[in-house]
């Protein structure tokens, strides 16, 4: 299930865009695609030609919740609602795991893809990025992983964002998930929190409601992905630069960035301050580490190229 009311979504850019001190917004637009069964996937193109960049979002959240980043990056991307989420479909089957997901962004990718794509994936997007790129050898040529790997515990950090979805089905107004989002601590920002409140949920009869499915189960248990072995062996298999981003204030560990490290073959990190939301808490500074990640990938990418001069 999805609605196609997208009236105002953009209303917050030119704000956001002065507040990361730039001049202008560069052409965006709505765009719909399907995927190999015929469910809608949406998505966000941002500026002309094919995308040197593609966001992937964590649960719960959607292809806004990288505006502040793409608008600091500066460069042509797709933001990507997945399945599920935002404005793509919502699964009977409520199957969202990372390789589910990853079959749907790849049939995006399919249509719009570049010759060198970098992925940047937070948390679920995260992990999803990594089977993409792991199955789908020659697609990507780097990830960007923000704040997660597949050992992450989420009855720590995670667990807040659970509780905080298990509310109502349907909220009298706005204002009342802003409430409640404050109350379980995503976030403390009153305006960054309506702006993300405004673009996640959808008028209904008697109030509003999350546009994602993970909020509209009645009960039902969504499927995400149990075999953590699954996703380090996914990790694992990657031949491509890869760089975690580790949120001062998120989920990870020097323990997991070790591990992450350790495990994954040609992998860096970095330390960004701020909580598991980076792309809206810093967007400038994650914009700065995607790009140099851009830079690493490209040159690698050329590298792996065989020369066919004499």
């Amino acid at each position: 299930m999805s609605d196609g009311d997208t009236t105002d979504e953009f209303r917050y850019l030119s704000g956001q865009a002065v507040a990361l001190g730039l001049d202008s917004v560069p052409a965006h637009r709505r765009s719909r695609f399907t995927d190999r069964d015929g469910r809608a996937v949406s998505a966000i193109e941002w500026s002309t030609g094919g995308p040197e960049v593609t966001f992937l979002h964590g649960a719960g959240l959607n292809a806004h919740t990288w505006d502040a980043t793409a608008l600091a990056l500066g460069l042509p991307a797709l933001a990507v609602d997945l399945p599920g989420h935002g404005h793509s479909d919502w699964r009977d089957d409520v199957d969202y795991r990372a390789e589910t997901n990853a079959a749907a962004v790849f049939s995006v990718l399919e249509r719009v893809g570049s010759d060198c794509q970098l992925i940047v994936g937070q948390s679920l997007g995260g992990l999803t990025a990594a089977v993409l790129a792991a199955t789908n050898p020659g697609t990507v040529c780097g990830l960007v992983v923000v704040d997660i790997t597949p050992s992450v515990d989420t009855s720590t950090g995670a667990a807040a964002v659970r509780d905080f979805l298990d509310g109502p089905d349907v909220y009298a107004t706005r204002e009342e998930i802003v409430d409640r989002a404050i109350a379980f601590g995503i976030g403390t920002d009153r305006d960054d929190l309506s702006r993300g409140v405004f673009l996640n949920t959808r008028p209904v009869d008697g109030g509003f409601a999350f546009r994602h499915h993970l909020a509209n189960l009645g009960g039902a248990a969504p499927l995400f992905d149990a075999d953590k072995s699954g996703l380090w062996s996914a990790f694992e298999r990657l031949t491509v630069p890869v760089l975690l981003v580790r949120a001062s204030h998120g989920f990870l560990t020097d323990e997991l960035e070790e591990e992450f490290l350790t495990r994954v073959p040609g992998s860096r990190s970095l330390t960004i301050d701020g909580g598991h939301n980076l792309q809206e808490q810093a967007p400038t500074a994650l914009a700065h580490a995607i790009t140099s990640a851009l830079e690493v990938a490209c040159a690698d990418s050329s590298a792996s190229v065989p020369s066919t001069t004499a």
